[in-house]
């Protein structure tokens, strides 16, 4: 069976064979069964994942092989064609606007603290606070409106809706509303870490609505949220905005690992673990039989060198009472007879 590291449970991310020959295909989804992604530094993005194989198809047994999987792909500029943008026939030459335009890259991550500490969160625990940042490629043609976040849970089991189609939270408590930035360039949003009780990876996927900037077609960002619980009423009386045309829709996603403070102290513990760490070349490996021999052999030669240190006192000890004797002619009471008298 070959299974996500953690997710040894009947998922759908686990496959099973029996009597299969080689090769076998295991399909793993991007979006789910724990693979995470990363931005890298020319513009790609890179999957990654840890890849059980276990030779049994009911126990866990040390036979099993971890295999750390990454794939990187790398983005493309692509092209966006718009109702909006087509060319009026009473615009001025002066202010050209094309029919065709480079679509803005856009990303979106999630901090650790302060989006300027540039700490992606990548493994927290419950209640940690973490940003999540929405952006598109500085221009000035682009602005952008986030709406219909969700949270998922990567295996199809659950979702949560945070963000509605107008943009507006639908549970304050668990995430404020975005924060725009002046340009229109960047949406950020503070809250705080929290997961499905049964897995510790969450995924969050928002759409971004392209606006155009020009005469105002961007007015609607950040959109009009005041009181929560009737502010939809008010939205629908206002007549819609004409400005927005056919705006494009990118989609995006990050995810994350959040632990609960007693994962956190069994991270080193998981009941499907099956790799051992990687000694560093220049570390020592003394198995317990040798430590043990070791041990015996270094208290022995320490008991040797006590008693010959023992030996050498005794012989020192010796050989000064020899060097003194007590039998010399000098020793013990002497009487001079010729200086001796009686009365």
């Amino acid at each position: 069976m070959i299974y996500p590291r953690g997710l040894s449970k009947s998922t759908h991310c686990l496959s099973e064979w029996i009597q299969r020959k080689s090769p076998i295909t295991y399909t793993l989804p991007l979006r789910g069964c724990n693979t995470m992604s990363t931005e890298l530094d020319d513009g790609g993005i890179e999957y990654f994942n840890t890849i059980v194989v276990q030779p049994h198809l009911k126990l866990v047994t040390n036979q099993g092989k971890g295999f750390h999987i990454r794939c990187r792909y790398a983005t493309r500029n692509n092209s966006a064609y718009n109702e909006a943008l087509k060319m009026d026939p009473t615009n001025s030459p002066s202010n050209p606007v094309t029919a065709m335009a480079t679509m803005p890259g856009c990303s979106m991550k999630i901090y650790s603290g302060e989006p300027s500490d540039h700490l992606v969160a990548e493994n927290v625990k419950i209640g940690d606070p973490l940003s999540l940042v929405v952006a598109i490629d500085e221009q000035d043609l682009y602005g952008i409106r986030v709406t219909d976040c969700v949270v998922k849970d990567g295996l199809g089991w659950g979702e949560q809706k945070l963000i509605d189609s107008d943009g507006c939270p639908t549970d304050p408590e668990i995430m404020g509303m975005f924060q725009y930035s002046g340009d229109s360039n960047k949406a950020e949003v503070q809250f705080k870490a929290h997961k499905f009780p049964y897995i510790a990876s969450v995924y969050y996927q928002c759409n971004v609505k392209l606006c155009l900037r020009v005469e105002d077609g961007c007015n609607m960002s950040p959109p009009n949220c005041n009181d929560i619980p009737g502010s939809r009423n008010r939205r629908q009386a206002v007549a819609p905005d004409q400005s927005e045309g056919t705006p494009a829709t990118i989609e995006v996603y990050s995810g994350l690992y959040v632990n609960e403070a007693n994962d956190l102290a069994k991270a080193n513990q998981d009941d499907d673990s099956v790799f051992s760490v990687k000694n560093p070349e220049d570390a020592i490996c003394i198995s317990q039989r040798s430590f043990a021999i070791g041990i015996c052999v270094a208290g022995l030669i320490l008991m040797l060198c006590v008693l010959a240190a023992i030996l050498c006192l005794l012989a020192r000890r010796r050989k000064k009472s020899i060097s003194n004797p007590g039998s010399s002619i000098y020793s013990g009471p002497y009487t001079n007879t010729a200086y001796s008298h009686s009365s």
